[in-house]
């Protein structure tokens, strides 16, 4: 089935917020994502975009220090839990991929990303030092905090 045809079908909503499909074509042979989607994040039923929530499918070393979820949730909708809810609405289509556990990476010091993932349940896997061949992927991190999120059966 069309992955495009699939998310139209899935339910992309909590009733508090919403995740809506911008791009799927995020492959990167240079990083290592094979495939992947980028979902900007709303209010439910809002029209003002809060943050964004992306999904990348492969391995590689570059993903081990990015991770295969991504998030970022805008300064003025931040303490709310909402990264934490789009990364749940992603759980079908990681199904539907065949995953049962992803990598969430976080910087040691961003609390708020980590707390993300301990309400998620991810089990931290590992602090390890980014190489200096993948800080410019990494936002000049130089360690990244690696969770397991072990994703969820409907």
């Amino acid at each position: 089935m069309n992955m495009l045809l699939l998310l139209s079908r899935m339910k992309l909503t909590n009733g508090e917020i919403d995740i809506r499909l911008t791009n799927q074509d995020i492959a990167s042979d240079e990083v290592g994502i094979q495939d992947g989607y980028v979902f900007h994040i709303y209010k439910h039923h809002g029209l003002r975009k809060i943050g964004y929530v992306s999904l990348r499918l492969g391995e590689s070393p570059s993903l081990y220090y990015l991770g295969h979820i991504g998030y970022r949730i805008d300064p003025p909708y931040r303490g709310h839990g909402y990264a934490e809810q789009a990364c749940r609405l992603l759980n079908d289509l990681m199904l539907q991929h065949g995953l049962r556990s992803v990598v969430i990476t976080a910087d040691p010091d961003n609390i708020p990303s980590r707390r993300t993932c301990e309400r998620l349940g991810c089990v931290l896997e590992s602090i390890v030092p980014v190489p200096d061949a993948f800080r410019v992927l990494c936002s000049g991190s130089q360690r990244k905090c690696r969770y397991i999120y072990l994703v969820q059966e409907a």
